[in-house]
């Protein structure tokens, strides 16, 4: 069995910071060792006298995490591999430190149903760089379907309750029209137990009305930076308003997904009062870009929900700082830049942006004086322990998927670096911290 000792990283976690070393004995992380114990030396050279064959990596001046956990990324597989597919992104993902993803269920044909997930799992097997499990996606007319896979599977289909990572809700329409509005529907949705329920929030009546706007104002020629006012603030917090209260009322283990306002912020700040089971997930995207960017970048930077203001931005990262922000989800959304270049209103919505993920919240840490020990929570210890895996940690027993990186060096995004599909992200040009140098999966290195 391959026997590995990380020696003298500067390990991160989400209680702790420090030089230490890790073991790692076939797939699986054995034994973690900080420097500031008294035997740490002894430890050491023990590993090293008892395991034959030990493969010693000195990372001393490098960073060690657990690899992300990014429980929201569109791979596009199947029905529109034009874009993306499961091999490209996955790729892309590892590249950015995350190891471990979950698929939204909004391709095509939609998963939707036992058979269209594994149908999914078949497609992923040996495909992959790291790992991948798939939610499963809410209609206005699968509510009960859903209960009954969670509880019990469909043999028919091959299919367990173990292979249902969560349930997404669309109460907005996004890529996919896989809007669920049905106020009995969504009672019963949110009345699920035993996996997170994850929701995607704008009032699709003010979203309507905002672009009937926009269309007797411009016509055709929409500017994107009315995209702000479209998908509009009103209608995230209008639906986010309804959906906390009903996670509230039902007890749901709510993922509130990619929060955009500071209105938001405060609405969960005060919900997980009453429901301590609610996570707030945001996007970089919003962490980094705004309404000033759109001028700047038009349809690359449209996404849905539209990025705002630099006052929503500051609250996301005081967010992010104060433990307030559970998970960061990268929303990876890739589209072909030629599709991306059409008017606004043929223009489709999302960004590639996963393999830019971990070293904008390293840049943002920096920026803002953040701990490295709430990044770690973030991109991994977080939705490890909401969707129960054994990865995602830097602790005995769990999967050696880990990230190592060199926060002292920047780097500038291009193009051309990109390993997926669509080849292109919002974040060209910007200069990062935190290089990315190595990447294990289950103890083997990937990058």
């Amino acid at each position: 069995m391959k026997t590995i000792l990380l020696h003298n990283a500067t390990v991160v976690t989400s209680e702790k910071e420090a030089v230490g070393s890790v073991l790692v004995i076939g797939d699986t992380i054995e034994e973690v060792i900080f420097s500031d114990r008294e035997d740490y030396g002894f430890r050491v050279e023990r590993i090293i006298k008892l395991h034959d064959g030990l493969e010693v990596i000195d990372l001393e001046g490098k960073w060690l995490m657990a690899g992300g956990i990014d429980a929201h990324v569109h791979f596009r597989e199947p029905g529109l591999t034009h874009k993306a597919d499961m091999a490209t992104e996955s790729l892309a993902a590892a590249a950015g430190g995350v190891t471990y993803v979950m698929d939204m269920p909004n391709t095509n044909p939609a998963t939707t149903t036992a058979q269209a997930l594994k149908e999914k799992l078949e497609l992923a097997k040996g495909r992959t760089t790291g790992k991948i499990a798939f939610h499963i996606g809410a209609t206005n007319s699968n509510a009960e379907d859903i209960v009954r896979l969670i509880q019990e599977g469909d043999a028919s289909a091959g299919i367990c309750p173990y292979d249902i990572a969560g349930v997404k809700v669309f109460m907005g329409s996004s890529t996919g029209n896989m809007l669920v509005d049905d106020n009995s529907t969504l009672a019963r949705l949110f009345a699920i137990s035993g996996k997170p329920v994850l929701v995607h929030c704008e009032d699709e009546q003010t979203i309507k009305e905002n672009l009937e706007k926009a269309v007797e104002k411009y016509g055709e020629d929409i500017p994107f930076r009315e995209h702000e006012n479209i998908r509009s603030r009103s209608a995230c917090i209008k639906s986010s308003i309804r959906a906390l209260e009903m996670a509230i009322k039902h007890g749901t283990r709510l993922v509130l997904c990619h929060i955009s306002t500071k209105e938001e912020m405060e609405m969960v700040r005060a919900a997980k009062l009453s429901n301590p089971s609610i996570i707030a997930e945001t996007s970089c995207n919003y962490l980094w870009f705004c309404n000033e960017d759109y001028d700047r970048l038009g349809s690359r930077v449209k996404c849905n929900p539209s990025v705002k203001t630099p006052r929503d931005r500051e609250a996301l990262r005081r967010g992010l700082a104060d433990g307030l922000i559970d998970t960061i989800g990268s929303d990876h959304a890739p589209h072909l830049l030629s599709e991306k270049e059409n008017k606004y209103g043929k223009a489709p919505s999302g960004l590639p942006t996963i393999q830019q993920s971990l070293p904008v919240l390293l840049t943002i840490a920096r920026q803002e004086e953040i701990p490295l020990t709430r990044i770690a929570s973030v991109f991994s210890e977080k939705a490890s322990e909401l969707y129960g895996l054994k990865t995602g940690k830097i602790a005995k027993g769990y999967a050696a998927d880990l990230v190592v990186f060199d926060l002292n060096k920047e780097f500038t995004v291009r193009a051309e670096d990109q390993k997926g599909r669509c080849g292109w992200t919002p974040y060209e040009g910007e200069i990062l911290n935190g290089v990315i140098e190595m990447v294990l999966v289950d103890g083997e290195r990937v990058i």
